[in-house]
């Protein structure tokens, strides 16, 4: 029994995935207030997606991608102020619509022209920001029309023949009243502003779909047209193509960020070259899902997540695929208390335990539970109660007439 580092090439299994993964689940209803429904499904399994593109239809109102990174919280209506408004507007810069004068982060007109303009390239009408918002805009400027013609009467009044009146009769409209029926004015044209500004059209939070980058990719569709949503109607993937694997208990020891990893796809023969990013901590589950995107079955406990990122960027089509990796010269951090694997012994009960043999020729049977593989030896660890120390002789084997190996060390 010693202490040394392990070492050993791991291999296993991965599954080619973006590092942006989102699950598509719009809460929008009628206007009534009944359960949303798919009327549209505009894209499959493995469809490549574009800024701007329609990927489903419900309740008769589209839901689309656009890119972003800030997750959606909000529906986005005129005169809002924030980060979430400024990223709308360089989204919708980027599918060709700009925001005019608009400062970053300000839902004004410019905004509003420019998410009018989008809706109208994909063949959709924008919702109101509010549902009474054009009679409140007719009433505004019917308001300001109306101030507008009695400070007109006060400044030039009617001319008429001059008729036999007392004197205070004859007084024409004086400074005091030109200045409140300005001060009128500017009060409508005021609620006028106030009324343009946060009228218009809106973007609901259920309508938008944001990624980090594209292309993007549809990797699931859990929806039919007719069906009423319940939760998440597809997934979208997104972002730089990464590999995830699953390393069992006897592995994790070995691997760690920043070993090379050796990738190749058995469908097209690529190879390529990556780079350990991550290895978790704790055991992972995987929803196995079929051909179509559906769940199929229950998640089972697959090890330890390890994500593998590569040098180059893979191909696109590569992406949902199942490729071998080798993680090259993988070794354990520093030196474990090992021995050889052929001393380990598994009892009915499935306890492991290895048999030490002491100076005098007795036998101690230790139990032990074992950890990382490599090099023909295995990491050992006591269980409470028991004790292992370097420099003890293990059973390997039993030596009789055909010669078998006996205690070694």
């Amino acid at each position: 029994m010693e202490y040394r580092v392990l070492a050993d090439s791991v291999i296993l299994r991965g599954t080619v995935t973006a590092e942006q993964s989102v699950d598509v689940a719009p809460t929008g209803g009628t206007s009534e207030g009944s359960a949303p429904v798919v009327t549209k499904l505009r894209a499959s399994v493995g469809t490549q997606l574009a800024a701007g593109q329609v990927l489903a239809e419900v309740s008769g109102r589209p839901v689309f991608v656009l890119q972003g990174r800030l997750p959606v919280y909000r529906d986005l209506r005129p005169g809002m102020e924030g980060d979430d408004v400024a990223q709308l507007q360089k989204a919708l810069r980027q599918v060709g619509h700009g925001v005019g004068v608009d400062r970053e982060g300000h839902f004004g007109g410019g905004t509003k022209a420019a998410l009018t303009a989008f809706y109208s390239r994909i063949g959709y009408e924008p919702l109101p920001a509010r549902t009474d918002g054009e009679d409140e805009v007719e009433t505004a400027e019917a308001a300001v029309t109306e101030a507008e013609r009695a400070l007109e009467d006060v400044q030039f009044p009617p001319k008429s023949p001059p008729a036999r009146t007392d004197a205070s009769e004859t007084a024409g409209p004086t400074g005091k009243d030109v200045e409140r029926a300005r001060e009128d004015l500017r009060k409508a044209r005021g609620r006028l502003a106030e009324v343009m500004a946060r009228t218009g059209p809106m973007l609901p939070a259920s309508e938008v779909v944001l990624v980090s980058g594209f292309p993007a990719r549809v990797d699931s569709v859990t929806a039919k047209v007719g069906s009423t949503v319940s939760g998440k109607i597809l997934t979208v993937s997104a972002g730089t193509l990464v590999v995830n694997g699953y390393l069992q208990q006897h592995q994790k020891g070995l691997v760690r960020p920043g070993q090379g990893v050796q990738i190749l796809s058995e469908v097209t023969g690529t190879t390529a070259s990556a780079t350990v990013t991550s290895v978790s901590e704790t055991i992972q589950q995987e929803q196995p899902v079929t051909g179509d995107g559906h769940p199929a079955g229950p998640s089972t406990p697959n090890g330890y997540l390890l994500v593998v990122k590569p040098t180059k960027e893979l191909s696109p089509e590569l992406a949902g695929q199942d490729v071998r990796l080798t993680v090259q010269a993988a070794s354990t951090k520093g030196k474990a208390l090992v021995v050889p694997v052929s001393a380990i012994t598994a009892g009915v009960d499935g306890q492991t335990s290895v048999t030490v043999v002491t100076k005098g020729g007795a036998k101690r049977k230790v139990p032990v539970t074992s950890g990382t593989t490599g090099d023909g030896y295995v990491e050992v660890r006591p269980q409470a109660g028991h004790r292992l120390a370097e420099g003890e002789r293990v059973v390997v084997g039993v030596r009789n007439a055909a010669g078998l190996q006996g205690p070694t060390s």
